[in-house]
């Protein structure tokens, strides 16, 4: 049987664009949600609407987890008696312990796999696996193609706006007197993934409408600057929101190109629901 080339493999953390979802050498690992005792499958037995009707109606207690190193090992076994080479490009290592277990499956499976920490999540994965697929198509060789996708990760940018400060509350990212204060002052965190793959708060703005616009000038700022010419715009059920913002945006930079997309349930449980976020590699 001949080989096929290069395998890709994300966690379900991943924006599934319709490029990856219609491409036949994507592969998707799902993390894990837990509701008290109850565990689902993100992506495969709970729905973004189920999902934010019980963090609006319930009381307990809301974490995810990442695959286990056994779930790893059995589809790198697959993957590696159908392709030649495997790339697997996971949510940033300080966020989640998913390239960690991912690691541990390859070894348990003895299968050479070339692994990327996209310092990032989201669009940020979908955006380096849409860049290896088109460098692959350009003809590029596995090799080549890792080392192009490794310095692509520096150039990520990213401004997400919380939309609901009580998620961050209960994943443990606020404080009381902070979650407090800012439900009380209606005070719009702006945070970031900065370089090292870590969340942290940005900025501070009053009121919804001047966050927005904080957005929007971030991104009118890149497209004059930086000749940005593509921006992913993820939401976590605000889709209306989402589109708003771009139309906003494009008011100024009429020559952006737009993806917009829902955020994975498994990130909703942390960011919250209203959240709005833009990203795109510079």
């Amino acid at each position: 049987m001949t080989l096929k080339k290069i395998a890709w493999l994300v966690d379900s953390s991943a924006y599934m664009s319709n490029t990856l979802k219609g491409h036949p050498d994507v592969y998707v690992i799902p993390l894990n949600i837990h509701f008290g005792l109850e565990q689902f499958v993100d992506g495969v037995d709970l729905t973004s609407d189920q999902l934010y009707n019980r963090i609006r109606n319930g009381t307990e207690s809301i974490k995810t987890s990442q695959p286990s190193a056994g779930e790893f090992a059995v589809l790198y076994e697959k993957l590696s008696q159908e392709y030649e080479s495997i790339i697997a490009i996971h949510v940033s290592n300080s966020l989640s312990g998913t390239l960690s277990s991912s690691i541990s499956g390859a070894q348990i499976a003895q299968i050479q796999v070339e692994f990327i920490d996209s310092f990032s999540l989201s669009a940020g994965i979908t955006g380096l696996v849409e860049k290896g697929l088109q460098l692959q198509d350009e003809g590029q060789s596995y090799q080549e193609i890792t080392v192009a996708l490794r310095e692509m990760v520096s150039k990520f940018r990213n401004y997400i706006l919380i939309g609901n400060l009580t998620q961050l509350y209960k994943g443990g990212r606020l404080s009381s007197a902070q979650f407090y204060l800012g439900s009380l002052l209606k005070i719009k965190p702006i945070i970031q993934i900065n370089h090292h793959g870590e969340l942290k708060e940005l900025d501070k703005v009053r009121s919804h409408k001047k966050a927005i616009q904080y957005l929007i000038n971030k991104a009118v700022e890149a497209a004059t600057k930086d000749d940005l010419q593509h921006v992913y715009i993820m939401h976590a059920n605000a889709e209306q929101q989402a589109n708003d913002l771009k139309e906003a945006i494009l008011q100024q930079a009429p020559q952006l190109q737009f993806t917009i997309g829902e955020i994975s349930t498994s990130l909703a449980v942390h960011a919250g629901e209203d959240t709005i976020a833009l990203l795109w590699y510079s």
